[in-house]
C-alpha cells in the first residue's frame, strides 16, 4: 500500500493506503477501536473492527496509548460527519513505540506546566495551528519581497558594536574581543542596499530587556527590508504592503487553523489598504483627550498604543516621532527636523507595535554628529560612515517582528505561543 499523508486522503478515497504517525486520542467500545490519528499534515479517525482485522491487529490497537507511534493501514472512505470529511477503515496496526504515560492530558494545565513540557505541547491540535499560520506568515513575507525584487541578504548574529547602543545587548567574549548577539541586521543591509539596490535579512535578534510583558521576548525573530533610493513614503507603501499580503496568506491558506483558534477572521478581512496615518503630534493630542497625562518628547508604551490603535479597524501608521526617542541614524524630517522619517505600525485589538521604521540619515556630516551626541563610539562605526563616503543615497527600511505578528493575526493573549521554544526572563528550558 501507498504511504500517504492525512492532507492528502482525499485523493485516495476508495484506495487502500497507509498512514505513519501517532495516536492522538482513542476510545474503544468491545468490538471496536477508534484511533484518532495525526501525523504533522492531519487528523484521520481509523476504524478498528475485530470482525475485519487479524487478532494480532486488533491486539495491537488495544495497547495503543496517546501520542503512541504507529503505522496504520486501510481503505479511505467518505464521511461527512468525519472531521476533514474522511475517515479509515483500518486492516492493519503496527505499533512503533508505545509511548509512556503522557504527561499533558486533556485537563487544564497550568502554564508554568505546559512551558516545562513545550516540547510535547507543541502537539496539540492548538499549537500545530499556530506553528502553520506562523510558517505562512513567514513564507508570505518573504514570498512579496522576492517577488518585488528583493534580494536575501543574511546579516551576522555576532556583531562588534550595536545597532541602537549596548544597553539592552548580550555581551559575550569574541576571543581577545567583546561582541554582542545582534539586536537588528539594519546596518549591514545598508550596506548591502548599497551593492544590490533592494535588499532584506531574516533571522533571531536578541534583547536583553528584563520586560514580564506579554509583548516581549528575548529571542525573537525578524523581517528586515532595506532599499537604497527608497524615501519615507516608499517605505511606508512596502510595509502596508508586506503586511496587508500576509494577512490575506493566512486567510486564503489557513482558515481550519484558524478556526481551531476560533480566531474572528472579521477582523482580519479589514486588513486592507490603505492604513490610517497619524503624526506622533495628532497622536499626543488624542491620549490628552483621552485623559492620559503625557509630555511631549515621551514615548509611547504598550497601553498608550492600545489606545491609539482601537480607534480603527486595521493597523495604524504613527508617524514622524521627536528625534529624542529614536535611533541615532534616523532621517530628520526636513520641514521639522525635531521630528524624525520614521513610523511604528501599531496592530489593532491592543497587540501594539509591529514595525519599526524609517528613513535613514544619508549626509556624513550629520551622522557623526548624531553618533558622537549618542556617545557611541566612533572607531566601531568607521565602516558604516564609509557608506556616507562613497556614493551615499536617501534609503529606507525596517523591521518586522514575526511573533507580535503572529500573535495578532493568531488573536493569542502572549507572544510565548507564537514561537516554538519561547526565550523570556525566567525561560531558557527547554
Amino acid at each position: 500500500m501507498d504511504w500517504v499523508y492525512i492532507s492528502d486522503i482525499g485523493a485516495h478515497e476508495g484506495q487502500d493506503v497507509t498512514l505513519k504517525g501517532w495516536i492522538y486520542n482513542k476510545r474503544s467500545s468491545g468490538k471496536l477501536h477508534f484511533l484518532l490519528i495525526r501525523d504533522g499534515t492531519g487528523v484521520i479517525q481509523g476504524v478498528v473492527s475485530r470482525a475485519e482485522v487479524a487478532p494480532e491487529a486488533f491486539e495491537a490497537a488495544g495497547i495503543l496509548t496517546q501520542e503512541s507511534s504507529v503505522v496504520v493501514s486501510g481503505k479511505v472512505r467518505a464521511d461527512s460527519r468525519a472531521p476533514g470529511g474522511y475517515e479509515l477503515s483500518v486492516s492493519d496496526v503496527k505499533p512503533v513505540q508505545i509511548a509512556h504515560e503522557y504527561p499533558i492530558s486533556p485537563k487544564e494545565h497550568g502554564v508554568d506546566f505546559l512551558m516545562d513540557h513545550r516540547h510535547l505541547w507543541l502537539r496539540s491540535s492548538r499549537q500545530h495551528a499556530i506553528l502553520r499560520i506562523r510558517a505562512t506568515i513567514i513564507g508570505a513575507i518573504r514570498g512579496y519581497l522576492d517577488s518585488q525584487g528583493f534580494t536575501l541578504v543574511d546579516s551576522p548574529i555576532l556583531t562588534p558594536s550595536a545597532c541602537e547602543g549596548t544597553t539592552t545587548l548580550f555581551e559575550t567574549t569574541y576571543f581577545d574581543e567583546k561582541a554582542y548577539l545582534s539586536q537588528s541586521g539594519q546596518l549591514y543591509l545598508e550596506s548591502a542596499a548599497m551593492a544590490l539596490g533592494k535588499v532584506y535579512c531574516f533571522g533571531p535578534a536578541f534583547r536583553a530587556e528584563k520586560s514580564k510583558t506579554r509583548r516581549h521576548l528575548i529571542e525573537f525573530w525578524i523581517v528586515e527590508p532595506e532599499a537604497a533610493y527608497f524615501e519615507h513614503e516608499d517605505n511606508l507603501r512596502l510595509q502596508e504592503a508586506v503586511v496587508t499580503h500576509a494577512v490575506q496568506a493566512v486567510l486564503h491558506e489557513r482558515q481550519a487553523e484558524l478556526a481551531v483558534l476560533e480566531r474572528d477572521v472579521a477582523k482580519l478581512e479589514c486588513v486592507q489598504p490603505p492604513f490610517p496615518r497619524i503624526t506622533y503630534d495628532r497622536a499626543m493630542e488624542i491620549l490628552r483627550a483621552q485623559g492620559v497625562e503625557k509630555t511631549w518628547g515621551e514615548d509611547f508604551g504598550a497601553p498608550d498604543e492600545t489606545k491609539l490603535a482601537n480607534l480603527y479597524d486595521r493597523p495604524l501608521f504613527v508617524e514622524k516621532y521627536p528625534s529624542s526617542v529614536k535611533a541615532f541614524y534616523m532621517q530628520p524630517d526636513p520641514e521639522r527636523p525635531d521630528l524624525a522619517l520614521c513610523d511604528d505600525l501599531l496592530a489593532p485589538e491592543g497587540y501594539g507595535e509591529i514595525i519599526g521604521g524609517s528613513q535613514r540619515i544619508h549626509d556624513l556630516a550629520l551622522l557623526e554628529s548624531r553618533i558622537e551626541q549618542h556617545n557611541l563610539p566612533r572607531d566601531a562605526y568607521e565602516w558604516y560612515l564609509d557608506l556616507r563616503r562613497y556614493g551615499s543615497v536617501p534609503h529606507s527600511g525596517f523591521g518586522l517582528g514575526i511573533e507580535r505578528t503572529v500573535a495578532w493575526i493568531c488573536g493569542l493573549e502572549h507572544v510565548r505561543e507564537t514561537i516554538p521554544f519561547p526565550r523570556m526572563l525566567y525561560r531558557l528550558y527547554p
